[in-house]
């Protein structure tokens, strides 16, 4: 697939591969994850002051770039080819994906938040028993007066530990599963009654496991109409979706790369294993699963705004899976004993891309929610 980028869009590209070149080495990366923190403020404020990159999905009315989903796309790839573990994903894809599609005060008044780098959004919508239905919810938002009172769990919050907010799916009425009966919060993640119980995960990053008990809430905090924020949901995790897919593009170059050098280097019996046969067409099949990835992650991008939505992006998530796994497990393999090493940089590119395999959905879940979507 044939793709050309605005000026605009390549001069993000150029901006944010430089920055992330010149400061964001893999040495730099390990410390800010060995510190315990699991990311840099440092880098989110020149994320959002000197890049002004947190800006690049939103409308100049509210002090962006006026990008979209194929600025997230470009952004996204550079963050994994340099495995970035800043929450790009849940402040600026998913939760200014919601306040755009919603609009009103409460955008008007987060969304110049989010582009200064003030406001920091982990979006809590897995529970224990879920998996992947968005509908299956068992945290609960009862009326109470003008307001609600917010209980239950969510699990692995991605970027709760540093939240300023919280984007938060619950119940509002209906069955567990019903489709209707879905509401969708934004909420201070200071507020009385939300607790956390934090932990690393494997790829760098940071997550929680968060409670509310009797956490008082807002009308103006509610995102969407009561109980009918479903169909908004599912269309910020299938723009999520598209955006990790385009961070496993960044992912899976790197491996390949690297391992491609690594091969020209190791040498096996007198010559450089790369000169095997059986190396090459691995390298190649290697190639081949990461150009067939950026070309369908594109496709997915492209149709974000059709009827073709979620068709398109459980393809794209079912395709990076497959490659997120062949690219990561030969890379491995290759390299050999050091390719899992903590001191190598590939084993932390095989971490991050077997986490996006499963995540928003494995390649088993996409595929069997393409074929519904397509038989329907």
């Amino acid at each position: 697939m044939d793709f050309n980028t605005t000026d605009e869009q390549t001069m993000l590209r150029d901006t944010v591969s430089r920055y992330l070149a010149d400061t964001y080495s893999f040495d730099n990366r390990m410390k800010t994850v060995n510190s315990g923190k699991h990311w840099n403020p440092a880098v989110w404020k020149a994320f959002a002051e000197e890049l002004g990159i947190l800006g690049a999905p939103f409308s100049e009315a509210h002090g962006g770039l006026g990008g979209g989903a194929v600025e997230n796309m470009i952004v996204m790839e550079e963050i994994g080819r340099a495995l970035v573990i800043e929450p790009y994903l849940p402040t600026v894809v998913i939760a200014g994906g919601a306040l755009k599609a919603a609009g009103g005060p409460l955008a008007d008044a987060v969304i110049p938040e989010i582009i200064a780098g003030k406001a920091i959004i982990a979006f809590a919508y897995a529970e224990p028993q879920g998996r992947y239905n968005l509908a299956d919810l068992r945290t609960a938002a009862k009326k109470d007066g003008a307001g609600y009172v917010l209980n239950g769990h969510k699990s692995v919050v991605y970027s709760a530990p540093y939240a300023t907010h919280l984007l938060v799916t619950v119940r509002s009425g209906g069955g567990q599963r019903d489709k209707d009966g879905v509401s969708l919060f934004l909420i201070p993640a200071s507020l009385k009654g939300i607790t956390r119980r934090d932990y690393p995960t494997v790829d760098g990053s940071a997550a929680s496991e968060v409670y509310f008990e009797n956490v008082a809430v807002g009308a103006e905090h509610m995102i969407g109409g009561e109980g009918s924020a479903l169909p908004l949901i599912e269309q910020i995790v299938d723009e999520g979706t598209a955006a990790v897919c385009a961070e496993a593009c960044g992912v899976t170059r790197v491996l390949h790369a690297t391992t491609l050098d690594y091969a020209k280097q190791r040498k096996q019996f007198g010559k450089a294993i790369g000169d095997f046969q059986v190396i090459q067409h691995r390298l190649v099949d290697m190639f081949m699963e990461v150009e067939q990835a950026v070309s369908i992650t594109l496709m997915a991008t492209l149709k974000l705004d059709t009827a073709e939505r979620a068709a398109a992006v459980s393809a794209a998530k079912s395709k990076v899976g497959k490659a997120c796994k062949f690219v990561g497990q030969n890379a491995v393999q290759i390299h050999g004993g050091i390719g899992i090493s903590n001191e190598l940089a590939v084993g932390h590119y095989f971490k991050r891309s077997t986490m996006i395999e499963g995540q928003f959905g494995s390649v088993d879940h996409h595929l069997r929610r393409y074929e519904k979507l397509i038989i329907d």
